[in-house]
């Protein structure tokens, strides 16, 4: 399973916020930004301080979805 940050972004478009409003408010370093628009992994206490300062649930910014794998 892959993780998938869409949800994040289109509550920041829905909130009127940018990429860099959110950098601010939880203090993640531009790498944790950059992991989360590559759809990587990044700690819980990241996703933690997102929840925390957009007052959301986990689920609200991100979601697993099947990997994309190659049928045989």
């Amino acid at each position: 399973m892959a993780v998938s940050y869409k949800k994040l972004w289109k509550l920041l478009i829905d909130k009127d916020m940018m990429k860099k409003d959110l950098r601010a408010m939880t203090g993640v370093s531009t790498t944790t930004m950059s992991r989360l628009s590559k759809d990587e992994n990044v700690s819980t206490e990241i996703v933690s301080k997102i929840c925390s300062v957009l007052n959301c649930d986990v689920g609200d910014i991100m979601e697993f979805v099947p990997d994309k794998k190659e049928e045989p």
